[in-house]
């Protein structure tokens, strides 16, 4: 049965920037009422008031998500305000571009703790304000390398495949006790947001997303589709799906097709000098933004994600029509 965005309350996190601002916006334009968790103060502020300007609700709570008691008191602060937690996004995330020589010890534990504790406290501070009621979503965002890995992003890649076993492990004990939570795993694909700007990179230069990008109004709307409707998981963007796919039918030819020429490799660096500030540890400053600096050539929606993602009863179809030709062929040649 949906649930409609109108009467929920929504708290999400890394809401200051890209993925987690566009959600923010769209949500509150269909009627929910937000709590916005992010550690950029200034961008939280701006982001509450553009929010109340367009007539909604919002509260922001400054939170480090990778400090437990942060996320504690993010959950009592929208209880206090609105009541109760409808849906709970786990969005926050930090990246570091290097080679896993070049990691830091103290730079792997901090990308962990945001990125994968950031998700594993969310998700319990969350199912105490929801099992109660008997109700909820949990919606994690992921990746599409939570199932592939690519180079230069060892601990980032890491963090999201933990993320990964984490939602379904979750999902699996609550489906099991009838909790009555949903537990959404998004998985997208490279998509234009600040993260590229922020993230720490020992490449020499700054880094950028693999082509082709998504902009995150794909991504919020898959997120907002999940807090109504709920599900298992969704993969945002066609060319993350077929990642995803290669990985499963053949890693050993994707991992050529990945080294050739260095490719890779290259596709992550631009030309432009590093400017060496990141939000590793700590906060991004000023007003926060939901795009990144590579909007030229993005792709603003997703075919597959909106006719067959939104739509498993229409993807199971697809997928049992491919296995039926499939079997037929073979039979075919084996006569």
């Amino acid at each position: 049965m949906a649930r409609s965005l109108s009467d929920q309350v929504v708290v999400i996190t890394g809401a200051s920037q890209g993925i987690g601002r566009e959600t923010a916006l769209q949500m509150a334009r269909r009627g929910a009422s937000v709590v916005l968790a992010a550690r950029n103060d200034e961008a939280l502020r701006e982001l509450a008031a553009q929010i109340e300007r367009l007539g909604g609700q919002a509260e922001t709570v400054v939170t480090d998500v990778a400090d437990y008691e942060q996320v504690e008191r993010l959950a009592q602060r929208a209880v206090e305000r609105f009541g109760r937690i409808a849906t709970w996004v786990n969005n926050a995330a930090v990246s570091i571009y290097a080679t896993v020589e070049q990691l830091e010890s103290e730079e792997m534990e901090r990308l962990v703790r945001v990125n994968l504790l950031g998700q594993m406290y969310g998700s319990k501070a969350a199912i105490a304000q929801m099992k109660p009621r008997g109700e909820g979503t949990i919606i994690n965002v992921g990746s599409a390398l939570s199932e592939r890995a690519i180079p230069l992003q060892s601990a980032y890649v890491a963090s999201k495949h933990a993320v990964q076993g984490f939602t379904e492990a979750l999902r699996l004990e609550l489906m099991h006790e009838h909790a009555g939570i949903d537990v959404v795993l998004i998985l997208p694909s490279s998509i234009n947001t600040p993260l590229f700007n922020f993230a720490r990179s020992k490449l020499g230069v700054q880094p950028m997303p693999v082509l082709p990008v998504y902009e995150p109004r794909v991504v919020a709307e898959a997120i907002c589709h999940a807090a109504e409707h709920g599900g298992r998981e969704i993969v945002v963007g066609g060319w993350g799906k077929l990642l995803i796919m290669g990985q499963r039918l053949s890693p050993s030819l994707l991992d050529r097709y990945m080294l050739q020429g260095g490719r890779s490799f290259e596709q992550q660096k631009t030309e432009r000098p590093d400017d060496v500030r990141d939000n590793l540890f700590e906060p991004s400053t000023g007003p926060g933004s939901t795009t990144g600096e590579f909007g030229e050539g993005s792709k603003s929606t997703s075919l597959y994600t909106t006719y067959l993602e939104l739509h498993p009863n229409r993807k199971r179809i697809i997928a049992a029509a491919l296995l039926v030709g499939a079997l037929a062929f073979i039979r075919r040649i084996g006569r």
